[in-house]
């Protein structure tokens, strides 16, 4: 069902701005516009994905108290590994409600966040230096 799909993905939202704000404590000054931007376009999205759940007579999940990244963030290089785990969560998330809904609008809303959310990844990829930078099927497990 649609409704479930967006909530998990609403999800996905409120763990990335969590994330982008633990991470803005460790970035240097040349990442920190790019991480304000960032948690705006998750604000944003976020405020979005509860005004389609409330029109569509769900009641959105709140955020949790805190999340877990994937590895511990002590410096630089670990909040940009964190923010590329954050917006491949938020890839596959809306890959998700692609998959589970014919509704038109939603699925260009859907497709608009996984697409901001893979070139946000790859451009954190590419902060970090990672090769390859980007990945052939955002929102797909990698076998």
């Amino acid at each position: 069902m649609s409704v479930d799909a967006v909530q998990t993905a609403l999800g996905t939202e409120h763990a990335a701005l969590w994330t982008y704000g633990m991470v803005a404590a460790f970035v240097g000054d040349q990442s920190a516009a790019a991480v304000a931007e960032g948690a705006n376009l998750h604000r944003a999205r976020r405020d979005t994905t509860e005004r389609w759940l409330r029109d569509h007579s769900a009641t959105p999940n709140p955020p949790a108290a805190a999340y877990l990244p994937p590895s511990k963030v002590s410096d630089g290089p670990s909040a940009l590994a964190a923010l590329v785990a954050v917006e491949q969560d938020t890839c596959a998330a809306w890959r998700g409600v692609l998959e589970r809904t014919d509704d038109s609008a939603l699925r260009t809303s859907a497709l608009e966040a996984l697409t901001t959310a893979a070139v946000r990844a790859t451009r954190w990829r590419k902060a970090a230096g990672t090769t390859p930078a980007s990945i052939t099927m955002p929102g797909v497990a990698s076998g």
